[in-house]
């Protein structure tokens, strides 16, 4: 059942209807946006520095970057941030697949050229495995991979 923000909830509504600031968010989107933050934190921590975040391509059926980074030496890392729950199916590696490649080159193509220059670019993907921690209640510490240059345009056509 559906509630408008100006309706009132009614008592019988179930918890997740209502507005509880101590709920945790456990939306897939909330998630995704859970795992980038962390992946940002982990390749700032590493030295690189953040250019964009969710840089999107105009259009249906464009693609969409995670986040941009910029090494220290000044490569461009356009980088993919993948989470899952388990290691079923692949995990979250086997989940970027070519046509997942394709979309995000497309789309770095999309962002140099706003640019008007182009430097030295990568392509990285960051696993974030996302586990409660026994120790806190309730808590998220992501395990978090980074998979420098994990594929090149040439793979993606």
């Amino acid at each position: 059942m559906w509630f408008s923000k100006k309706q009132a909830v009614p008592p019988t509504a179930p918890k997740s209807v209502v507005n509880d600031p101590g709920a945790r968010d456990t939306s897939t989107k909330s998630k995704g946006d859970r795992a980038e933050s962390a992946a940002q934190a982990y390749l700032e921590k590493a030295g690189l520095k953040l250019v964009r975040r969710n840089f999107k391509t105009p259009g249906r059926g464009g693609g969409e970057i995670d986040l941009i980074m910029r090494e220290p030496d000044g490569t461009l890392v356009f980088v993919e941030v993948r989470s899952r729950s388990s290691a079923q199916h692949g995990g979250a590696a086997a989940s970027v697949g070519w046509v997942k490649q394709r979309r995000i080159v497309l789309a770095a193509r999309h962002f140099l050229l706003q640019l008007g220059s182009e430097p030295p670019c990568r392509f990285d993907v960051v696993l974030v495995q996302a586990a409660p921690v026994p120790t806190q209640a309730p808590g998220w510490a992501p395990h978090v991979e980074w998979l420098r240059a994990a594929f090149d345009t040439s793979a993606a056509f």
